[in-house]
């Protein structure tokens, strides 16, 4: 229902606050890993379950969200679902054992499975519908700063504080969000109470979706399917979702509506969102590993230079909301946004091992421009011809495929960056040999060096080869992070095509039929 006012404008504030705990705590746990590995003494391994966890239960909540929401009414979900939030992040923080960490952190992914999509359902139907494009705008602002800032604050709260305190952050927060969800949102009938719950499209869901997140969060760490585990969950993960979708198609009350696949727009808004997914995730992932890795940056000075793009996205984020509103097709700028995306990486893959932050700043600033000219126009795309309860389902997909695009993305980059690196390194190798006179010279000089320094000839010999491997170590891994950028630039241009696919109707149309 339409509000306006300070009303529209606090029911705004309070599902962006939601949606943004969400987010960020997708990622702002990442960089307290060996922080907590030292504190609970667990494994390397062990500890990233607390990433896992929560990643593979807030994937299988997401297409849940749309039916969750009409079960128990909107706001009787949302509401809820902050409250969990709140009381799993004081639970993940006061945790005494990696156990119980890992535990909490999957209530918390499952309660921040019904923020999202809930919060974008919420925001969509309290604004206009020829505002609904500012409202797309305002809430994309949280669904990419959020990814964003996570790092930034998770490296300030690090290195400032316990571990505990990334998760203790939360709580005022919750509680204000949770205040003003119940003083200002307006209750929603519960329309599903009277019918079946399909228990066997739900049991499916969660086995096919977790088993497939469990796989792209630990495929690399366990080399892919040469561990039992992994296959198994990969031939789980297949017949899972084959039989999911058949138990949703031919069941008259489904957990998820697969006939809103019907819409043109929203089908190929599914494939554009998980582009999108790469992208975000993908880059999010890849520029903090090499910063660190390769130019030796602590995990809050990597948030740091992430930070300024972020600002770029929020200022860009209004202007795309009016282009809508005004009647520009989101296919344009949705273009544009992937032209501009390619550039950023394009300006990245010239990165050496003497790069320092001022060479990052217009490219993430691009990049930053680019995600608000993406994220806006797609999601407009993809929920433009839903009505009524359809938009809770189709928010909750579209927001499942960007989730599962950016475990697709950094899997695959993951993968393909210990790939490259060793062919990289073998290509390298080739000229390490006595014949090659920059290599001899190079050789010569580091072990007269050595020697200076009081080193026996064989012990400085040693060390020159020693030296000599770890610059071509190096120079291995930078290529394979260019060849990363180069593939997540190129993966935007040839979604370019896919945007042309949705019917080719003007920005304020396309939101406004929202309604």
């Amino acid at each position: 229902m339409v509000e306006t006012g300070f009303r529209k404008w606090i029911i705004t504030i309070t599902v962006v606050t939601a949606s943004l705990l969400e987010l960020i705590d997708t990622t702002i746990v990442n960089v307290s890993i060996p922080q907590i590995q030292g504190n609970l003494g667990s494994t390397i391994t062990d500890t990233a379950w607390v990433v896992t966890g929560y990643s593979v239960a807030n994937v299988i909540i997401l297409p849940m969200s749309g039916w969750l929401s009409s079960f128990f009414g909107r706001k009787n979900y949302f509401l809820t679902s902050i409250i969990i939030f709140t009381v799993a992040s004081f639970l993940c923080g006061n945790s005494h054992s990696l156990t119980e960490l890992v535990c909490f952190r999957i209530l918390q992914g499952l309660a921040g499975g019904g923020l999202l999509s809930t919060a974008q359902a919420i925001l969509l139907e309290s604004w206009p519908p020829n505002q609904a494009g500012t409202a797309t705008a305002i809430f994309g602002f949280g669904a990419v700063f959020g990814p964003t800032i996570g790092p930034t604050l998770g490296g300030y709260i690090n290195d400032h504080a316990s571990w505990q305190w990334i998760f203790y952050v939360n709580i005022p927060i919750g509680c204000m969000a949770a205040a003003f969800t119940l003083l200002f949102i307006k209750s929603t009938p519960s329309t599903g109470k009277d019918k079946p719950i399909d228990w066997w499209g739900i049991a499916l869901l969660a086995v096919a979706v977790g088993s497939l997140q469990t796989i792209l969060e630990k495929g690399e760490d366990e080399d892919w399917f040469s561990t039992t585990y992994i296959t198994v969950l990969t031939i789980t993960a297949i017949f899972g979702i084959l039989l999911f979708i058949w138990r949703e198609l031919s069941t008259d009350h489904p957990i998820v509506n697969f006939k809103i696949m019907r819409h043109r727009s929203f089908s190929t808004g599914m494939l554009t969102s998980f582009i999108l997914g790469l992208g975000l995730y993908g880059s999010n992932y890849v520029f903090p590993l090499f910063t660190q890795n390769l130019l030796g940056f602590s995990a809050q000075q990597s948030g740091e230079i992430l930070f300024p793009g972020g600002i770029f996205t929020i200022l860009t984020m209004p202007f795309v909301g009016i282009m809508l509103n005004k009647g520009v097709p989101a296919q344009f700028m949705a273009v544009a946004g992937m032209i501009l995306f390619f550039i950023f990486s394009s300006m990245l893959s010239n990165s050496t091992l003497s790069s320092g932050t001022g060479d990052f700043f217009w490219p993430l600033a691009i990049r930053g421009v680019g995600l608000a000219l993406l994220f806006v126009p797609l999601t407009t795309l993809a929920i433009g011809g839903l009505r009524g309860q359809e938009i809770g389902q189709g928010a909750g997909l579209n927001n499942m495929m960007r989730q599962l695009g950016g475990s697709f993305g950094i899997a695959g980059l993951n993968t393909l960056i210990h790939i490259r690196e060793a062919v990289h390194r073998n290509n390298l190798l080739v000229n390490i040999n006595p014949y090659n006179s920059y290599f001899t010279e190079r050789l010569n000089a580091l072990t007269r060096a050595f020697m200076a320094k009081g080193k026996s000839v064989i012990d400085a010999t040693h060390m020159a080869y020693a030296a000599i491997d770890g610059t071509v170590q190096k120079q291995s891994i930078l290529l394979s992070y260019i060849d990363s950028y180069w593939v997540v630039g190129v993966a935007m241009l040839c979604a370019i095509p896919l945007v042309f696919l949705a019917p080719f109707v003007k920005g304020q149309k396309a939101v406004a039929d929202t309604h």
